[in-house]
């Protein structure tokens, strides 16, 4: 990342001027400000930072919290109230659905405006018009006008145009959401690519997008930044404001710092596996390390997880894992006031923050009605395969709710509670790797 900085927010505002009828704002403008006959509604006020060249920033926020009023402001389609919006170089925007297009023009006579707009003349638009239509793949509708258009085809034929202008920033608000599965890969696919050269303004309600694109993000709340941090922070913030919004008065979330519970461990016995060894050997080494003394998140005080391990059922050295083996997760738990509908769970995440698999207790107490009574200290114990992972370094989130699948509160949740470090693995293909029994070719027709 160059230390170059490409956008410089500095204590930008915007201010609505809210009329209550529409003959308040001729009597504004007789009167000359003499009286003033609106309300102020500030969408922004007082916001800084800046973006270096490469980086990528993620947005996120509650809707109505400034986050498109935000980037109108850096996509130069709105002008701030207070402060200044410094930008070097092009800006592509992707924002609201179907924003400037004209919805009485075609699909080809949108595009050819839309990129003239962001910069490219005539020829380069003809040069470039087969490569637009052939990402948008809206096959005949190209010729249509837009105001035929599914969400999904205008999202389709505003991302193929910014794809194509040569932007130097590339802003994109939550229109991905609309796009289908495969059309949201090859958009993800650019926009890796894109990461390479340029700089990206991302703003989404996933929490995991935005850590899997962007390495720091920013919280948006009333119109204000409320928490500036890497993308992991900023999303676990949120994710614990969020919550604590659902719950209300039901439960108060307490953020916990590290250093602020116990370590204890239950050990348990091993089982050996007696299943044949798998087709390829991956030579993955996984060594897990206990972090509930550093693991951050919050908590009610109603319950806490004591411990969470993950111990050998096959033969093989204690706490060195190969994947393909068979292994046990224990979450240990006390339980402070009853809990009429406990749920112990665990994820792996990779150190994105994309959830690669775990699981809770509901299919097991939907069966088994097993009520927790103040100061008794339960378990929920997963015996599973373990898969095998690439390198790196991934984290299990342990968590210990009262509920159901619909309706529950997370009275201990910690967002690092192990950490599994993997090293000398092989695994090629994909987030996990699988133990493949068998490989190999055959020759059908000689």
């Amino acid at each position: 990342m160059s230390s170059e900085v490409v956008l410089k927010i500095q204590n930008v505002g915007k201010c609505y001027e809210i009329y209550e009828a529409p003959h308040h704002r001729l009597l504004q403008t007789l009167l000359r400000g003499r009286r003033q006959f609106y309300k102020e509604f500030w969408a922004l006020k007082d916001v800084s930072f800046e973006v270096r060249k490469g980086e990528c920033l993620g947005i996120i926020g509650r809707n109505g919290s400034g986050k498109s009023t935000l980037l109108q402001i850096i996509a130069g389609t709105l002008a701030p109230t207070t402060g200044s919006a410094s930008v070097n170089g092009k800006v592509a925007a992707l924002l609201e659905l179907g924003s400037g297009f004209n919805p009485e023009f075609t699909g080809r006579e949108n595009v050819y405006m839309n990129a003239s707009v962001l910069g490219l003349n005539k020829e380069e638009i003809d040069a470039r018009f087969d490569d637009i239509a052939a990402f948008a793949d809206i096959g005949q509708f190209i010729g249509q006008p837009v105001k035929t258009y599914s969400n999904g085809m205008y999202v389709r034929l505003a991302f193929a145009v910014i794809a194509h202008v040569d932007a130097d920033i590339l802003v994109i608000d939550e229109a991905l959401s609309v796009g289908d599965a495969v059309f949201t890969q090859k958009c993800m696919r650019f926009i890796r690519s894109f990461q390479e050269n340029g700089t990206l303004i991302f703003v989404s309600h996933d929490t995991a997008a935005v850590q899997n694109l962007c390495k720091s993000g920013i919280w948006l709340k009333n119109g204000r930044i409320e928490q500036v941090g890497t993308a992991k922070d900023i999303a676990e913030a949120y994710l614990q404001y969020t919550l604590q919004e659902i719950y209300g008065d039901e439960a108060k979330l307490n953020s916990i710092a590290p250093a602020a519970i116990g370590n204890e461990t239950s050990p348990e016995e091993p089982n050996p596996d007696t299943e044949a060894p798998p087709a390829i050997e991956y030579g993955a080494i996984a060594s897990v390390r206990n972090n509930l003394t550093a693991a951050n998140g919050w908590r009610t005080g109603r319950a806490e997880i004591l411990s969470v391990s993950l111990t050998q059922l096959s033969s093989g050295r204690e706490g060195v894992f190969e994947g393909g083996e068979h292994v046990r997760m224990t979450v240990l738990a006390k339980a402070h006031e009853p809990l009429p509908n406990p749920i112990l769970g665990f994820l792996v995440r990779d150190r994105l923050g994309q959830d690669l698999f775990g699981e809770n207790t509901l299919p097991f107490t939907n069966r088994v009605s097993t009520p927790i009574g103040a100061g008794m200290t339960f378990k929920g114990v997963f015996e599973f395969k373990l898969p095998m992972l690439p390198n790196g370094q991934y984290a299990v989130m342990a968590s210990v709710a009262d509920g159901d699948l619909h309706d529950h509160v997370q009275h201990h949740w910690m967002h690092d509670a192990l950490i599994i470090n993997v090293s000398s693995s092989k695994v090629r293909w994909g987030l996990v790797g699988i133990p493949f029994k068998q490989v190999k070719l055959e020759v059908i027709n000689e």
